[in-house]
């Protein structure tokens, strides 16, 4: 049975962009025109913006669908296309890392630099017996040292697996004895609000638990934490890079030679190692940072993901540097030492480009407008969201209190699967939809089905899916291709299917309702729990709100919504009764929530990501499982405490 959402004036109010430039507008309805025209001879014309050592011979083959093959014949290097094509003109002195870390230290890479530090790093890695094809495996903290270990491996044609730095030992291990990793680079520790993170305390671990086979740690320093180094396993970054000659020559690597695994944080049972080839991704992520945020030359662009997860990869590493852009690096924390840390960052450096979570945003919500109010953000001139849906009310707080209502903002929809941006809206649109990802990228085929595997009706929730191969679409699971066939390929035949669902609204806008994980069936009826979010954060009292379905004996489950506050207000019973009346007079009753607990915080990866799962465990009284990649392990505890006391 379909679920229908009642139109809210926030929700179908239309934003007029305030910048909108005759040259970029143009830009934006010729790449429609191709891309719908021809996807194939669209994604051929991008290709002449990446550096070939070998031109392709074929666009496209899907003979064996799904496992579709791009740019077949064609040569290129990663590495290559991010440094050294750069350097025959003036951009080998422009910046292309600025870092700064919670400390307040800062170190600035020109291309030049990076070139140097690359290449020295992947001679090093040679002469320890790196070969081209097997997996390194990288754990570190967001340093410029990790960008340079990424484009070291991919230098040498040395596929990388980045394990972001908030897992712990064993989601280290689990990830390195799937890759087989006989190469490990990490760090001594990284930074978080002031405190060290061991993070070769945490290799230390991975590796004593069982038989490894990990034959050298490469450390970096950085905290400067005194670290046991093991003789003849552990080398120092330094001394790696030290021994490597100035130049390593890169590998001419095969279109669809792997570039990257990567393995995603899931809930439960074996990780999934999902894995990018070189020539299609980096085509991919070139042309949609390019042309999604408006690329200049002199932009100072900050995306605030961290390195381990999609977005780092695609979107602080290889779309950017690709591209010739300044990236700005931060380790640290948002709040640290205080609340405007962002927002010093971007006025320090004079940001033009800002690409964060929806999960981020919330926060700055709730710290309150007069962070963001006390600096001076007028280089800005693009915002961008990515990670999951924003909610109408968080995408016009954004636009107002950060871009000043005269940036545009990318809301993007994508996936690691999907490695570059499937939807968004583009620079050069007239308006846009608060809380909707818009339309597909140029040249991408997204379509939200029902059932049945037919377009689903104007505003009925469905399933969001893919109809037609993209370039820098993942190829498969690490060696587990029956896991991709069923996951990704068996609910429509010859289609993606996304594990999201979605609505279109009257003007064709696609709005992501979430994962499909994430929906509630309510007696029969599917009802998804960023809608009801969505609506709760309209309240003025609400900060932040996550949504999950407990079991229920007659309904199947029953609706619990976990609410933060913005600073001044206190849940009360006649807030509770509010809210449950927004959201019954919103959506409908179905969906008033059940239960509404005020918690002063949500359980969040160290990345700014809520864990819903930890949420559902408590509300149902389960047992709590590993809490270690939490941004504070402690938020689960208040919360369990206080939800005991409540009636079920």
């Amino acid at each position: 049975m379909k679920h229908q959402h009642q139109k809210n004036d926030v929700a179908s109010h239309r934003v007029v962009n305030p910048l909108l430039d005759q040259k970029v507008r143009e830009t934006a309805v010729k790449l429609r025109e191709m891309g719908s025209q021809d996807p194939l001879k669209f994604w051929a014309e991008m290709s002449r913006d990446i550096e070939w050592s070998k031109n392709w011979e074929k666009v496209f083959d899907g003979s064996n669908t799904p496992f579709y093959r791009w740019f077949l014949g064609g040569q290129l290097n990663a590495s290559y296309n991010c440094i050294d094509r750069h350097l025959a003109g003036w951009r080998r002195n422009k910046a292309a890392i600025i870092f700064e870390d919670e400390r307040g230290e800062t170190r600035v890479l020109t291309y030049q630099d990076l070139y140097r530090e690359v290449n020295r790093l992947a001679s090093g890695l040679k002469k320890l017996g790196v070969k081209r094809g097997e997996v390194v495996t990288i754990y570190m903290p967001m340093i410029p040292e990790s960008v340079i270990a990424m484009l070291a491996c991919a230098r040498i044609g040395a596929p990388h697996s980045v394990v972001f730095g908030g897992f712990s030992a064993d989601a280290l291990r689990d990830r390195i004895q799937d890759a087989s990793s006989r190469f490990l680079i990490t760090a001594d520790g990284g930074m978080r609000r002031g405190k060290s993170v061991p993070l070769k305390q945490n290799v230390d671990i991975a590796l004593g638990s069982e038989k490894s086979p990990v034959e050298k740690v490469i450390v970096a320093r950085n905290t400067g934490d005194a670290v046991p180094m093991q003789q003849g396993r552990d080398l120092w970054f330094d001394d790696v890079s030290n021994s490597g000659e100035l130049y390593c020559e890169p590998e001419r690597m095969d279109a669809e030679d792997p570039l990257f695994i990567l393995y995603s944080s899931g809930t439960t049972g074996k990780p999934k190692g999902i894995l990018h080839t070189t020539g299609g991704y980096m085509i991919g992520v070139h042309t949609t940072y390019k042309y999604t945020f408006d690329h200049r030359e002199e932009d100072i662009y900050w995306c605030t993901a961290d390195i381990g997860w999609i977005t780092g990869h695609s979107y602080i590493v290889y779309a950017p540097l690709s591209n010739g852009a300044t990236v700005v690096l931060y380790e640290g924390s948002p709040d640290y030492p205080s609340q405007d840390r962002f927002w010093s960052i971007i006025e320090k450096y004079r940001v033009s480009v800002f690409y964060t979570a929806p999960t981020a945003i919330r926060l700055f919500i709730k710290w309150g407008d007069q962070w963001p109010a006390s600096h001076d953000l007028s280089s800005l001139r693009l915002l961008g969201s990515v990670g999951e849906p924003i909610n109408p009310e968080v995408w016009l707080w954004y636009y107002k209190h950060i871009g000043g209502e005269k940036c545009p903002v990318m809301d993007t929809w994508w996936q690691t699967e999907t490695g570059m941006f499937l939807i968004t809206p583009l620079p050069g649109d007239e308006s846009f939809v608060p809380g909707a990802a818009t339309c597909p990228f140029p040249g991408v085929d997204v379509a939200v089905l029902n059932e049945q595997g037919e377009p689903a009706e104007t505003g009925e929730q469905g399933y969001l899916v893919v109809r037609k191969p993209w370039p820098a679409m993942f190829r498969t699971l690490y060696k587990d291709e029956e896991r991709y066939l069923n996951t990704y390929w068996s609910q429509y035949k010859g289609i993606y299917f996304t594990g999201d669902g979605a609505k279109q609204d009257e003007e064709g806008a696609i709005w992501v309702i979430g994962r499909i994980d994430d929906v509630i069936n309510v007696s029969g009826h599917r009802i998804g729990t960023a809608e009801i979010e969505s609506v709760l954060v309209e309240h003025e009292a609400v900060a932040e709100a996550a949504v999950i379905g407990k079991k229920h004996e007659i309904k199947g489950q029953a609706i619990a919504a976990f609410v933060t506050l913005k600073e001044g207000h206190n849940g009360s019973e006649e807030l509770d009764a509010a809210l449950k009346k927004l959201v019954a007079g919103r959506i409908g009753a179905l969906a008033r929530p059940e239960e509404i607990l005020f918690s002063a915080e949500l359980p969040k990866t160290r990345s700014g990501k809520i864990i819903r799962r930890l949420l559902r465990d408590i509300a149902e009284g389960k047992i709590i499982g590993d809490t270690t990649t939490l941004m504070d392990p402690q938020v689960v505890s208040s919360i369990k405490e206080k939800y005991g006391s409540m009636e079920s």
